[in-house]
């Protein structure tokens, strides 16, 4: 499956998985502890900040960014429509936060350290007999095809571009959808044989 992780080294990718998602647990707890526009513009001037300082790294994420933009101004927009312009600012503010760090977890965090760290929190739910490996690797799995839907959305609608000149828009969905159901078998048939061993 596709990966938006960047091989392109930055400060981020030295930081240890377990740290990145403790401090993006929370920053998303906090942003939503808080409604002034003072405290939320400060987090989003810093996660700019922190995203930006990745530099190359993040050409991988321009795509993510556009729909970030997009779902920003739908957002705003409603918000704005409904005569709450500080709520718009609010929402949109907390969007951007989350989802610019989120990115930069993604681009800098290889899938096999976010599953040992997942396997690690969850291991004390063994002593009541849950299975934490399986609920770690499928909550893995969760994050990276979260991660491939995107990859492979940039890519269909990449291609449909350069034969077309437009984006793909709703055009690119069923063959995301096929494509989508394609990998989620081949991963079901991989697990199915690997536990089977």
């Amino acid at each position: 499956m596709g990966s938006l992780y960047s091989e392109q080294h930055t400060w981020l990718h030295a930081v240890p998985a377990w740290v990145k998602l403790v401090s993006l647990a929370l920053l998303g707890t906090g942003l939503f502890w808080t409604d002034q526009l003072a405290v939320l513009s400060v987090a989003a001037a810093v996660c700019m900040a922190v995203f930006a300082s990745l530099g190359r790294a993040t050409a991988r994420a321009r795509p993510l960014l556009v729909g970030l933009g997009i779902a920003s101004l739908l957002i705003a927009a409603f918000h704005l429509y409904m005569q709450h312009p500080v709520w718009a600012a609010v929402t949109v503010l907390r969007l951007s936060c989350t989802s610019l760090m989120g990115i930069a977890l993604t681009l800098t965090t290889r899938y096999t350290d976010l599953l040992h760290v997942f396997e690690r929190v969850l291991s004390p739910l063994n002593r009541w007999g849950v299975p934490s490996e399986q609920l770690a690797l499928q909550l893995a799995l969760m994050l990276r095809f979260t991660e491939h839907f995107f990859v492979l959305w940039r890519r269909l609608d990449d291609a449909h571009r350069l034969r077309t000149g437009k984006a793909g828009g709703f055009k690119i969905l069923a063959p995301l959808t096929i494509q989508m159901l394609i990998a989620a078998r081949r991963v079901a048939d991989a697990l199915h044989v690997r536990l089977r061993r």
